[in-house]
């Protein structure tokens, strides 16, 4: 009963949405989700946004944890071959098309986003190559 709300939806910490014909796609994990002064951010979101873009290639998001805000989406973005896109354009293409609180903070470039063979990105790799920034 725990699972499931009083509208029937069973509730799998899944992020989940429905395309025009009806199929359902399973997008990210709940529990991935950032926290950035109370508000929950899904990577998910955030990552369709920059993938949107018509420079960037791939691109993945992570929570980097900050005093302020608990913590902050910073972007990993592989961009289009002979793209010389700035971080602060990807910045400012997502913040005209997310709510404030969404905002990516910081953008890093990178050859490529890990993934697990079927697709999943390896977040745990990437907070990895993060932490050996610093």
């Amino acid at each position: 009963m725990a699972a499931l709300d009083k509208d029937g939806w069973l509730h799998t910490g899944d992020i989940v949405y429905f395309d025009k014909e009806g199929y359902l796609y399973v997008i990210d994990r709940l529990k991935e989700v950032i926290k950035f002064k109370g508000f929950q951010v899904a990577p998910a979101d955030l990552e369709a946004v920059l993938i949107s873009h018509p420079e960037v290639h791939d691109a993945a998001i992570i929570g980097e944890r900050d005093e302020e805000a608990g913590e902050i989406p910073v972007a990993f973005v592989v961009r289009k071959d002979g793209s010389s896109v700035s971080q602060q354009a990807l910045m400012n293409y997502v913040a005209k098309q997310v709510a404030p609180y969404k905002k990516v903070r910081r953008v890093y470039f990178c050859a490529s986003i890990p993934r697990s063979a079927a697709g999943k990105i390896l977040r745990r790799e990437l907070r990895n190559l993060f932490a050996s920034r610093l």
